[in-house]
């Protein structure tokens, strides 16, 4: 009888603890979700403003460390400030910038990642938690776990580009973020400037054009731009040769980047041609033009 006595009584005890320690559990549960909940309106709310967020050390422990947490976090810890002269750190926050835009504009956004920045001088004191001594650093901060090796971006391999550093979320998070660069007038409203001002000069001189249809003008012209010696040059020979280096130039340019560019493989191969093109053209302007100056010369490439 009194062994039943016991057993009874353990068995009461155990189910007794259970119950009082499922209640908290319950509860600790729920105020984990509001917790979450929370931290997740908050950086919607602020990534509705400016898609990339700046955290100082509150903020970064808060939303980035401290758990619970179910999305990932992109951040790029710099130091932009002038006094600091890190132009790399510039350079790298405009294509930060540039990722994080188009991410929050996209149509596949969600809450499962987010961008934010930690200035030096807004929060040194995380610099000095995680052990950091160079800027920038991209690290991704996974939604479940510690970041591993793999979560700090090869900067020095990979470089800073937007799309490369999209291809790496990718890896780490399974987040496909397309990248939209904002156009670029610069050009199109140089070259317009440009023709506006040679049509005004034309424009004022349209009374007095002979100048434009003089053919004897042109052909002297045309036949005094290159010395026939080698031991002298004319300044438009110089600007001339120059500009030959410039075609050769752009031309290997073009191979390099057909070759090692990440675009599709029909942008690639007319880059190819294109820089082919111009390397076998200007070169042998560039061959024709020193045949001339040093006679005798016997090699010769195409048109020279």
């Amino acid at each position: 009888m009194a062994a039943r006595w016991c057993l009874w009584c353990v068995s009461a005890t155990v189910a007794v603890a259970l119950l009082v320690c499922g209640v908290p559990s319950a509860s600790a549960q729920r105020k984990k979700e509001m917790v979450l909940s929370e931290k997740v309106s908050q950086l919607m709310e602020w990534t509705n403003k400016r898609p990339v967020i700046r955290m100082n050390g509150d903020k970064f422990r808060r939303l980035v460390k401290a758990p619970p947490r179910n999305y990932s976090v992109i951040v790029m810890f710099t130091a932009l400030q002038l006094h600091r002269q890190c132009v790399v750190c510039k350079q790298a926050d405009e294509e930060f910038q540039i990722l994080a835009n188009s991410w929050r504009y996209s149509s596949a956004f969600t809450n499962r990642i987010f961008f934010a920045m930690v200035d030096f001088d807004e929060g040194s004191d995380v610099f000095q938690m995680l052990n950091m001594n160079s800027a920038p650093t991209f690290i991704n901060f996974p939604a479940k776990g510690k970041p591993k090796r793999g979560d700090t971006y090869e900067l020095q391999v990979r470089g800073f580009s937007a799309e490369q550093i999209a291809r790496w979320i990718a890896d780490r998070t399974d987040v496909n973020i397309r990248v939209i660069r904002p156009p670029n007038y610069a050009g199109p409203l140089m070259l317009g400037l440009l023709l506006a001002i040679i049509g005004g000069l034309v424009y004022l001189r349209r009374s007095n054009m002979e100048f434009l249809f003089n053919k004897t003008g042109w052909a002297f012209a045309a036949l005094n731009y290159i010395h026939g010696s080698s031991q002298a040059q004319f300044v438009a020979e110089t600007h001339i040769v120059l500009l030959f280096n410039g075609g050769v130039t752009l031309g290997m340019v073009l191979l390099c980047e057909a070759a090692t560019s990440d675009m599709d493989i029909g942008k690639r191969k007319i880059m190819c041609v294109a820089g082919i093109g111009l390397v076998v053209l200007f070169f042998s302007w560039m061959l024709s033009i020193f045949r001339s100056k040093y006679h005798g010369y016997p090699y010769s490439f195409l048109m020279s």
